[in-house]
């Protein structure tokens, strides 16, 4: 039991497990290219609540529900609470608190905010104090849109670098007890502010901080891109993942086919209109507790690198003209032949 510090910001946690995850997603995700790997999906975006915002918390309870059902976990075995979405105040995970009663770390890093948990979580665990950790996060394209953007009805249109905030959550329980999944490491990103000011041009701002979080990574474990059966970035969509494979080129770093994108990988770019793909917290919380961990337990995938990625901004500062800060936090994940 401890960790590892490799370089300055990659940890190596010793015997941290992901036991089982969680993923719920709305209507248009599920009717996505990962639509059958997903745990539940709702017919429609609002289900029986009187809010969208009641809505998202309903979507993170489900996706904490699969999680410990999973785990064959009560509320009880649960020792923390990681987790934050996007709306101010993080409502939808401290309001979700109400219900389970456990503590509770409210975490945010915009669409980055899953892999801040998850490294933190395992952080925690690794050292020692922690049996067992949940960690959340969620988003809903209704809630998102009207906090920074407009409101639904206005009908305004979207450029083709916006993306569509995915209406997702995912969870999963983190363990000192042996599970399918291992946490092999984790580097905790830095804010990389590149100068950009448009919010429906993230995926182009919130590149050089997945180049700073990634290439730290490897320098820090002495891995290259190719150890790796996949590397997802969070919510960079088609534009940002261009971007980013550009900017890595310039300073010598060359990805190949490992290099994927939730958001990319989230909704087809041909009939489901999302022009840049998906973001939002539960963007990469979903894909990763959907489709990654079931292709990590099923073996189909053996080491794989999450990196969500999130810009910084706020409707306030957007207002008062400030640039968009950006980070990245990234997790080795792999196979647990142990398990």
């Amino acid at each position: 039991m401890g960790i590892k510090r490799v370089g300055r910001e990659t940890y190596r946690p010793d015997s941290v497990y992901v036991t089982a995850t969680g993923a719920v997603v709305g209507p248009k995700e599920g009717q996505g290219p990962l639509g059958g790997e997903f745990d539940r999906i709702w017919q429609d975006e609002i289900r029986n609540f009187s809010s969208f915002e009641k809505a998202e918390q309903g979507l993170l309870r489900e996706a904490y529900e699969e999680a410990m059902g999973k785990a064959g976990r009560s509320w009880e075995d649960i020792d923390l609470v990681l987790g934050g979405d996007l709306l101010d105040q993080t409502i939808s995970t401290n309001f979700a608190a109400r219900d389970h009663t456990r503590p509770l770390a409210g975490v945010f890093s915009a669409c980055a905010t899953f892999t801040e948990a998850m490294g933190l979580g395992a952080l925690l665990l690794g050292g020692g104090g922690l049996r067992r950790v949940l960690v959340s996060a969620s988003s809903h394209h209704s809630t998102a849109e009207r906090q920074f953007r407009f409101p639904l009805e206005l009908g305004y249109q979207r450029p083709p670098t916006a993306a569509w905030t995915a209406t997702a959550a995912g969870a999963a329980v983190l363990e000192r007890e042996a599970g399918p999944i291992r946490v092999e490491a984790v580097t905790l990103g830095r804010v990389i502010d590149i100068g950009g000011k448009d919010p429906n041009d993230m995926g182009s701002a919130m590149a050089p901080a997945a180049y700073d979080t990634i290439s730290r990574h490897l320098s820090n474990s002495g891995s290259s891109t190719k150890d790796y059966d996949a590397i997802f970035t969070g919510d960079l969509g088609h534009f940002g993942l261009k971007m980013l494979t550009r900017y890595a080129q310039e300073r010598g770093l060359v990805f190949g086919s490992e290099l994927d994108d939730c958001g990319r990988a989230l909704y087809s770019q041909d009939d489901q209109d999302t022009h840049n793909g998906g973001s939002g917290p539960g963007c990469s919380a979903s894909v990763f507790a959907g489709p990654l961990a079931r292709r990590l337990t099923q073996g189909r995938l053996t080491r794989i690198l999450l990196v969500a990625t999130g810009a910084l901004f706020s409707p306030t500062t957007f207002q008062q003209g400030e640039t968009i800060p950006c980070i990245a936090h990234a997790v080795e994940l792999v196979k647990a032949e142990e398990a």
